[in-house]
């Protein structure tokens, strides 16, 4: 489009920038869902054809979007979520992510497959960051994974359930993320990767090393992130119920959140099993396809849970106006992750806090013209539900 010579917009603005920048196999491996993508297209589908409720004659005069959750002040009811590879899409995203989430004064969350470590990340860290992680078949390896998270600061564990297996991820199929390339294939993946020249340089050339760094001592013989796919996919362990959790929880004194719960009955279960929170997610369209969008079973799980625990979402979530709905709709916050990594690629650092003032400003336009001047009085009455 031509506009896109000017400054982006929007988070659909960045994702432009993030395809025309990265090789096709990495857009894809962000930008793509399981099977045919249905659940991801109505993650998006459903926050658009929620309607909000446009009040007049407010004092709407100071507009404040800042909450207090988990101990901490956030200038806004958003975090960014884990993004698994995600140093492959912008060099050393993961350090520069932690930055510009803690200018812009919300929560940052590393992945447990992200290629900058727990330790690099702390170094470019002035506050603590939160760590995701699996539940992985060598218990061994998750303990000395919290134990390592802790050292680094870390208070916040979200800790995902939906990865017993791994969804079928089409396009990563066709690019041979997993293997399988004709070698006529590779050859062309060769040379989409040569056509990619800024970022070869930038990522592949700037970037190393291009490894999975909080896994670098569980396969030291590794030097990119193909070689960790094998110890990877053996550790997803299909046997965790929510006596594991009971085990993390004795094992973990933070807060403890459980992301990738989509249904009222798994969220009391949560509950029961020490959490202090949930993230309402279908792993943003990337596991089963066919489930329900994230927004939609938000205000089915906030009403099944009470106050037992805080109820946050992620899945669909492309603008400050989203987030506004999604707080109507119950949640006490909301996580992003296509948006922050498509703006990271496109860009990096300055694209990121670029984007994140875009949310903010955003959820300000939205909650004047709702006359909902602070985040606690947004509730369903937000929404027209005519």
């Amino acid at each position: 489009m031509p506009t896109m010579r000017l400054a982006p917009a929007s988070a659909s603005d960045y994702r432009r920038l993030a395809e025309a920048r990265l090789p096709r196999v990495l857009f894809d491996y962000i930008d793509g869902g399981a099977y045919g993508e249905a659940t991801l297209a109505a993650n998006v589908a459903d926050f658009a054809a929620i309607r909000l409720r446009q009040r007049v004659m407010r004092d709407v005069s100071t507009i404040d979007t800042s909450i207090r959750l988990f101990g901490e002040e956030w200038s806004m009811p958003l975090a960014l979520a884990p993004i698994g590879m995600g140093g492959l899409m912008a060099r050393r995203a993961e350090a520069h992510a932690v930055r510009a989430a803690e200018a812009a004064g919300v929560p940052f969350c590393l992945s447990t497959v992200a290629v900058c470590s727990l330790e690099e990340t702390a170094k470019a860290a002035r506050k603590p960051f939160w760590f995701q992680l699996y539940m992985m078949k060598d218990r061994g390896c998750v303990k000395e994974l919290l134990a390592r998270a802790k050292a680094a600061g870390c208070r916040t564990l979200l800790f995902t359930v939906d990865l017993a297996v791994v969804g079928a991820r089409y396009r990563d199929v066709r690019n041979g993320m997993g293997g399988g390339l004709t070698p006529l294939a590779r050859l062309r993946a060769g040379l989409d990767y040569a056509a990619h020249l800024p970022w070869a340089y930038d990522v592949g050339f700037k970037g190393k090393p291009l490894i999975f760094g909080n896994l670098a001592d569980y396969v030291p013989s590794a030097s990119r992130p193909g070689d960790f796919k094998k110890w990877v996919d053996s550790q997803f362990d299909a046997s965790v119920t929510w006596k594991d959790i009971e085990w993390l929880r004795a094992s973990w004194d933070g807060d403890l959140v459980i992301k990738g719960v989509l249904d009222p009955d798994d969220a009391k279960e949560a509950a029961s099993a020490g959490a202090d929170a949930v993230v309402v997610s279908n792993h943003g369209g990337r596991q089963l396809d066919g489930v329900s969008s994230s927004i939609r079973m938000t205000p089915r799980i906030v009403e099944a849970v009470g106050d037992r625990l805080a109820v946050l979402m992620d899945g669909g979530v492309r603008s400050g106006l989203d987030v506004v709905k999604a707080l109507a709709s119950g949640a006490r916050a909301v996580l992003i992750g296509r948006p922050w990594i498509w703006a990271m690629a496109g860009r990096g650092e300055p694209g990121l806090a670029a984007l994140l003032r875009t949310f903010k400003a955003e959820m300000k336009v939205a909650m004047a013209l709702t006359g909902t001047p602070r985040i606690a009085d947004i509730s369903e009455g937000t929404l027209d539900c005519a």
